[in-house]
């Protein structure tokens, strides 16, 4: 039986901070099966995880001098949360792995702890009838699990509580900025390209001039709807993300394209189109983010983008147009 420390070694802490990054983030997963820490015995816990690393490392780190099994459900790379929400982790999932593991013949209780954060993949008797095996959820937060140990695995209230913290926002920032890197990338050429069109037919001292300009007004896009907004998320009006970095993009917009045209380095007209891409981008990227927070559910992030889509991409449409006519006008 695999035998895994509850300290992380510098390679895992590598691991973890390169798929904060967004580095090789969908192959930072482990094998699934029975794992162990300590010197379990047969009536020790049993806890239930998925096979994304970070999930797995942030549950056996905090099992320091408890005596465990850990069994680890396929859900393809995925954490627990999403992998629920996906049905990865799932009851025929774990039910599976159970019987892999030949778990009945290893414990003398029929026990499986799991992530309260599991709960909407997994129903509790459709998995006892499968395996034999009942269900108990635990705590939401991993760090909880002795004490809730130690009270005879029992949840307060607090132990139940979803929170999003400023802190546990700011963790998910560097993956969302990395995620769109590629993207930006290929934003910023369509953007030089198209900047260069004119009265005579096409400069390239004005492709890269109007070019540097836009790709700045998308890098202020992208920091106003990833960064700025999870940071000041409850404090900004409004209950939907879209329209949360619409005001974001909105104001750094604003103090954008007024620097741009008082250094008469844009026209008004184009500052009115990167004004109205700055709020788009930035709305799309809030919205965006509404898969990492437990702010919403899957139908609020289908309701969301069903209204938010359609503004984003008039929005960006109308300022294409500004850009490509301003030009001609100005």
């Amino acid at each position: 039986m695999p035998r895994v420390s509850t300290k992380l070694s510098i390679r895992d802490k590598l691991g973890t901070l390169r798929a904060r990054l967004g580095i090789a983030r969908n192959q930072y997963k482990i094998t699934p099966g029975l794992y162990c820490v300590g010197e379990p015995a047969s009536a020790s816990p049993v806890f239930v995880t998925a096979n994304y690393k970070l999930s797995f490392d942030a549950l056996r780190k905090e099992l320091s001098g408890i005596d465990a099994w850990i069994l680890v459900a396929d859900t393809r790379g995925v954490n627990v949360w999403c992998a629920a929400g996906k049905k990865t982790f799932s009851g025929d999932e774990i039910a599976r792995q159970v019987q892999k593991a030949h778990l009945a013949e290893i414990v003398s209780h029929r026990e499986l702890i799991l992530p309260q954060l599991a709960a909407p993949g997994v129903a509790s008797y459709e998995l006892n009838k499968k395996c034999g095996f009942r269900v108990v959820f635990g705590p939401v937060r991993a760090s909880d699990i002795p004490e809730y140990l130690a009270n005879g695995k029992h949840c307060d209230e607090r132990m139940r509580a979803v929170t999003f913290t400023i802190a546990e926002r700011l963790v998910l920032i560097p993956v969302e900025i990395a995620l769109i890197w590629k993207p930006f990338a290929l934003i910023a050429l369509v953007i030089f390209i198209l900047s260069g069109i004119g009265p005579s037919l096409y400069s390239p001292q004005a492709a890269f001039n109007r070019g540097i300009a836009a790709t700045g007004a998308t890098a202020i896009a992208v920091i106003a709807g990833a960064a700025v907004t999870p940071v000041l998320l409850p404090w900004i009006p409004g209950r939907q993300f879209w329209w949360k970095g619409l005001l974001i993009g909105g104001l750094d917009g604003v103090a954008y394209v007024s620097i741009m045209v008082t250094r008469g380095q844009i026209s008004p007209f184009e500052a009115a189109g990167l004004w109205l891409w700055i709020m788009a981008a930035a709305s799309y990227m809030a919205m965006n983010f509404t898969g990492a927070t437990p702010f919403t559910s899957l139908s609020g992030v289908e309701k969301e983008m069903r209204r938010g889509l359609p503004i984003q991409c008039v929005g960006a449409c109308a300022a294409l147009f500004l850009w490509l006519a301003s030009p001609f006008i100005g």
